[in-house]
């Protein structure tokens, strides 16, 4: 569908019960290759969505529908009742729709705040002539971006290191600079794309414990391969396997399925030590999946 203010008009307030990221019978195909198989899920408010699965089982393509990346060729998505599908990435974000990549992706040049910032225009007001001429109007908006996005930053606990470039930072401490930046736009949904990524045993723990707290405001989708985090802190967790949805319930009951077993390879425990998920293919679980 094409986007139009109608959508952002009737787009329920954030927060309330009514925030439920829909996703129907959604195929996705590049050429001869189905990336996604009519999968169907949903995301609850205030709780963290889970997608696991093998690499290439489907899981980066569906948050690149999510997100506009990628428009599917059938299904829909929708926000609250009202359809998403077919609206360019730009509009989603301007809805509340942000997203984490793999990598950080943070500008080198920048410091931590100014990247930041970046991610706060959508509620620049002033427009590009009043900042270029250095405006009253634009001067009130900077001050304004700068106060959030100081506030994303000590939210995700890092405010101390606003005025560092990114490469003064060792890598989980740029990850929460990308992750501060998605937060700045006070987004309703937040996409989580291997969040723990190239982070540390030790460090899991205190991400967990952050994704549980933004949560709280936000409808959460989070994939990821390392399944101790994510068994500790899903409310419902998805299973893809070659495009298709082959479980989705509770952790315990995802962790139990047979089908989820058999895709991860005769893993014995998808939920258990191995951080990788328990798939002896998989690889470095802290290098991104290319799904």
């Amino acid at each position: 569908m094409n986007g139009g203010s109608s959508t952002e008009a009737v787009l329920p307030p954030p927060g309330r019960p009514a925030d439920v990221l829909e996703v129907r019978d959604v195929t996705v195909r590049f050429g001869g290759l189905t990336a996604l198989d009519a999968v169907t899920l949903s995301a609850a408010p205030r709780q963290v969505t889970g997608i696991i699965g093998p690499n290439g089982a489907g899981k980066t393509t569906l948050l690149n529908v999510l997100c506009g990346f990628v428009r599917p060729g059938s299904g829909d998505v929708s926000l609250g009742g009202t359809s998403l599908t077919g609206l360019a990435p730009h509009r989603l974000a301007s809805l509340g729709i942000a997203r984490t990549l793999q990598g950080v992706g943070l500008f080198r040049r920048l410091t931590v705040l100014e990247n930041v910032m970046a991610g706060a225009t959508c509620h620049a007001r002033a427009g590009f002539w009043p900042a270029l001429l250095g405006l009253p109007r634009s001067d009130r908006d900077e001050r304004e971006l700068r106060r959030r996005s100081l506030a994303a930053l000590d939210r995700v606990g890092i405010a101390a290191q606003a005025g560092q470039l990114p490469d003064q930072l060792p890598y989980g401490p740029r990850k929460r600079v990308a992750l501060a930046r998605a937060l700045v736009a006070g987004p309703r949904v937040l996409l989580l794309d291997e969040p723990a990524s190239g982070l540390s045993e030790a460090e899991l723990p205190e991400l967990g414990d952050l994704i549980a707290q933004l949560a709280a405001d936000a409808t959460m989708v989070v994939v990821e391969h390392r399944m101790d985090l994510m068994m500790s802190v899903c409310h419902a967790i998805a299973v893809l396997d070659f495009g298709k949805l082959i479980a989705y319930g509770t952790p315990e009951a995802v962790q139990a399925d047979p089908a989820v077993t058999a895709a991860y390879l005769g893993a014995e425990d998808p939920g258990g030590g191995d951080p990788g998920g328990g798939d002896p293919g998989r690889g470095d679980p802290g290098e991104p999946s290319g799904d």
